[in-house]
């Protein structure tokens, strides 16, 4: 299989021929089989293995007088400046005669290579076919030399990602603007400027035999528990998949409950929020190509927190908490309250209201329960509808199916303004919750909630409720039970609940984590004037 070397420039090609043989290739042959060092032989095999490809680059070049190699590299990955600048132009220029001397070791020619002439940073050497393989599909350019059975892999990265920009999702009145972007190494270092300290530890892998996806667990040593730390090192250790294009993949996979509604993993596109996390001992992790970091364990308190808590005024977030878990028992309970209410327990309703939603329901074809379901399911539609469409069209959208077709259907007669008015409410009410894998939650959870309340009343919800609450305290988050600081009840651990206390109370961080380290800060580190004397 002989190639031409004097052409200067070729894009990979496999004749028909030679067709059979890229889908006759065993993959274990291909791992272990080393290069040969004949150059054309080695070029063949990978224009066989990369067949198709037509992003594959092939950039043959000869260098000092006598010796051939060749760059290979996938054109929109790598940086063309820096291929010329600091690998292709050393290596035509270099002069010397050490190279031109038929007698050098091969081991004097990769030291001088990497030492003298090649000025870029991040050098590696390989001897398999597999490993060229695996750089150049990385982003990597390879420079293989005639006459030598190793391989330079040359990190010269370079391709277009998004800049860091204000979170879409947790966006703050007050506090930092800078969210988390596609690429995990802007991702690492958003973090680690928020963290600057040796003990703060990342440990790299790739999981997805085809996406070949890098991956960063984080923690905090001397904090996070050592047993957390292995555990889940432990379960991503075991995924076995193709590919791993977004979070949910880990989190679905290596969770303790795969059959709960409850996430049990934090999710956070906000790089203080993660920081945040792990000083308190949990373990984060980021995956390349997404902007969202996983955070575990994870509880319901933990769902229930904004990052703006931490960045008012300690009065202020009280007030919010409080009004927040109001809108939670809403959000779940006011349409199944509202339909067991008008269809079992009219008694317990006050005359005047009775009389009120009597006289707005006049005319309404449909059963309470009925147009109550009608209406969630329409409101539920909406809601998609606003986010799948681009922004200004979302929010026409939200206008004329929230307003127009809202009053229109009241006008027409087939929905009362009563029922349109609890289903606004509880709509606004989960639009309050700051986590969405919560929203997630609270929409399905209302739904049975609605269908228990319509057929068997206050009875019938709390049932429901009795079964929520035992499935939440028998869930966990990597052994942590999912209620923790409620149940099992942890009196140091509600500074932090229902309440946030302020900064210079918060001494030791959260108890149900079992850290190394307790104490978040000294005693004497609170700055509350003294009185006078």
């Amino acid at each position: 299989m002989g190639t031409n070397m004097d052409e200067f420039y070729d894009k990979s090609a496999v004749p028909p021929d030679d067709i059979d043989k890229v889908f006759s290739t065993n993959e274990e042959y291909i791992e272990n089989q080393a290069l040969s060092g004949n150059l054309a032989s080695d070029v063949q095999e990978l224009k066989t293995i990369f067949n198709k490809s037509s992003d594959i680059v092939y950039r043959k070049f000869q260098f000092a007088s006598t010796r051939k190699g060749i760059l290979i590299f996938i054109d929109g990955f790598v940086d063309i400046k820096l291929i010329d600048s600091d690998v292709l132009r050393p290596l035509i220029d270099y002069r010397q005669k050490e190279l031109q001397n038929k007698n050098i070791f091969v081991g004097e020619i990769l030291n001088l290579l990497q030492n003298r002439v090649i000025t870029a940073s991040n050098i590696k050497l390989y001897t398999n076919i597999q490993d060229v393989v695996d750089n150049v599909v990385k982003g990597n350019t390879v420079l293989l030399i005639d006459g030598i059975q190793q391989a330079i892999s040359i990190d010269v990265k370079k391709f277009d990602k998004r800049n860091v920009e204000e979170p879409q999702v947790e966006s703050v009145v007050r506090g930092p603007r800078e969210g988390f972007t596609e690429n995990l190494r802007t991702n690492i270092i958003l973090v680690r400027r928020r963290l600057k300290t040796s003990k703060l530890k990342i440990e790299s892998m790739k999981l997805g035999r085809l996406s070949q996806t890098d991956i960063a667990v984080m923690y905090i040593d001397g904090i996070v528990k050592d047993s957390l730390v292995t555990e889940i090192l432990n379960r991503m250790s075991k995924i076995d998949i193709d590919t791993i294009v977004e979070s949910i993949t880990i989190e679905e996979i290596i969770e303790d409950n795969h059959f709960s509604i409850f996430s049990q993993f934090g999710i956070t596109e906000r790089p203080d929020r993660l920081a945040a996390n792990l000083s308190e001992g949990h373990v984060g992790i980021i995956i390349d190509n997404t902007p969202m970091a996983l955070m575990a364990p994870h509880t319901f308190i933990d769902m229930m927190k904004s990052s703006e808590d931490y960045y008012d005024r300690y009065f202020t977030s009280c007030l919010i908490t409080w009004i927040r878990y109001l809108f939670l028992i809403l959000s779940v309970f006011l349409p199944s309250f509202y339909i067991a209410l008008l269809t079992f327990h009219q008694g317990m309703i006050p005359r005047p209201l009775l009389l009120t939603i009597a006289s707005s329901r006049e005319g309404v074809p449909f059963p309470i329960f009925i147009e109550s379901l009608l209406m969630q399911i329409f409101f539920e539609g909406l809601q998609e509808a606003s986010i799948r469409l681009p922004r200004v069209t979302g929010q026409t959208v939200s206008i004329i199916g929230g307003l127009v077709i809202g009053q229109a259907a009241i006008q027409a007669g087939i929905v009362s303004a009563a029922t349109v008015i609890v289903i606004a409410i509880t709509g606004v009410a989960s639009f309050t919750m700051p986590r969405q894998n919560l929203v997630a939650a609270i929409r399905i959870t209302r739904f049975p909630m609605i269908i228990l309340g319509g057929t068997l009343g206050l009875y019938g919800i709390f049932i429901g409720a009795f079964f929520t609450l035992i499935h939440m305290e028998k869930l966990r988050s990597f052994g942590i039970p999912f209620l923790t600081s409620i149940s099992p009840l942890s009196l140091s651990d509600l500074k932090d609940t229902f309440i946030r206390a302020p900064w210079w109370a918060m001494i030791s961080r959260p108890d149900f984590i079992e850290t190394k380290n307790s104490n978040r800060m000294k005693k004497t580190a609170s700055n509350r004037s003294s009185k006078s004397k």
